[in-house]
């Protein structure tokens, strides 16, 4: 029940109506035309990786299935997209290999994201000697050469991940190329999150630092809270709008860091398939068939920059400084 409120002039008194940090947020992410069609193509793309591929897949497409007589057909002839080099769906193995790009990169960002905020809070809550300790071994980790250290980390559990899938297959009877593809991934995702924690860690053990002497923490410290309350409900919070834009930045390097082992072949082994993958493929046709190289590659193109216009979008309209409209 609501009631209205008067002067003494019998007049009415009209009250502004409040708006939250996200509703602010969201008008001025409408604005920013560049970012809702970077959001609308990664929707686009998302939908086609994992919502029309698996249908097509149950319908009879196989983006894995050969035919030499039908080398590099042209669009329409052999698929939507035409065929490879070996006959092959060029446009089941795009989609296919978005699935697992886009699989690496979404996980390993969650993963990162989860591993970064924990540490980097403990870290810059916690302050002091240990905070300090903590950050010097993020810095120590920082100074190795990423790519190499990736490397030696997915061919360390790799073999574990091996001996996980055959259990899968011959103890709980699996199909075996659903385990085989997938369990190819796990290696490379967890090697990219296992050192792309670090930079989340510092970006929020900064944050966490400044929160914690801020007022409404002593508050929570006077009314006898644990620690673990403080942290995790009252300052991890209020660094949610960094951690989405960070997230969302994340991703984009994490498709392009498995685009890049997959080209050197460090990544997705065959017959799966990645962008990275079908680009490496489809360099060795450049001058007979450019067609199966320019389709991954601009549609690797096209969700890289789509992801980074959609993160600079959010930046911007989570920025706590930003002036209202």
């Amino acid at each position: 029940m609501t009631t209205s409120t008067q002067d003494a002039s019998n007049e009415p008194l009209i009250t502004e109506k409040g708006s939250s940090l996200w509703s602010d947020a969201y008008l001025r992410l409408k604005k920013n035309k560049l970012a809702i069609l970077g959001g609308i193509i990664v929707i686009l793309i998302l939908t086609a990786c994992f919502v029309v591929a698996p249908i097509l897949s149950w319908v009879g497409y196989d983006g894995n299935q050969q035919d030499l007589s039908n080398r590099f057909a042209g669009f329409g002839e052999g698929g939507f997209l035409g065929t490879d080099q070996l006959g092959r769906d060029l446009l089941m193995r795009v989609l296919e290999g978005g699935q697992i790009s886009l699989l690496v990169a979404i996980i390993a960002t969650l993963l990162t994201v989860t591993i970064g905020v924990i540490y980097g809070g403990i870290a810059g809550y916690v302050g002091g000697r240990i905070g300090n300790a903590m950050m010097r071994i993020v810095d120590g980790l920082l100074a190795m050469p990423f790519l190499i250290i990736v490397i030696l980390f997915r061919e360390i559990i790799s073999g574990h991940v091996d001996d996980l899938a055959r259990i899968l297959i011959n103890d709980w009877g699996f199909d075996d190329n659903t385990v085989l593809r997938f369990a190819n991934l796990i290696p490379l995702t967890f090697a990219i999150a296992g050192f792309g924690w670090l930079s989340m860690g510092r970006i929020v053990r900064s944050s966490a630092a400044s929160l914690s002497k801020q007022e409404f923490v002593e508050a929570a410290r006077s009314l006898g809270l644990t620690h673990h309350r403080i942290l995790f409900r009252h300052i991890l919070p209020n660094m949610l709008g960094p951690i989405i834009i960070y997230a969302t930045l994340t991703i984009p390097s994490f498709i392009l860091y498995e685009a890049t082992l997959s080209y050197i072949g460090l990544g997705i082994e065959p017959p799966n398939s990645s962008w990275g993958k079908l680009i490496q493929e489809g360099a060795n046709y450049l001058e007979t068939n450019i067609t199966v190289l320019a389709i991954p590659a601009v549609l690797f193109s096209l969700t890289l920059f789509a992801f980074n216009f959609l993160g600079d979008g959010l930046r911007d309209a989570l920025d706590p400084k930003a002036s209202k409209d």
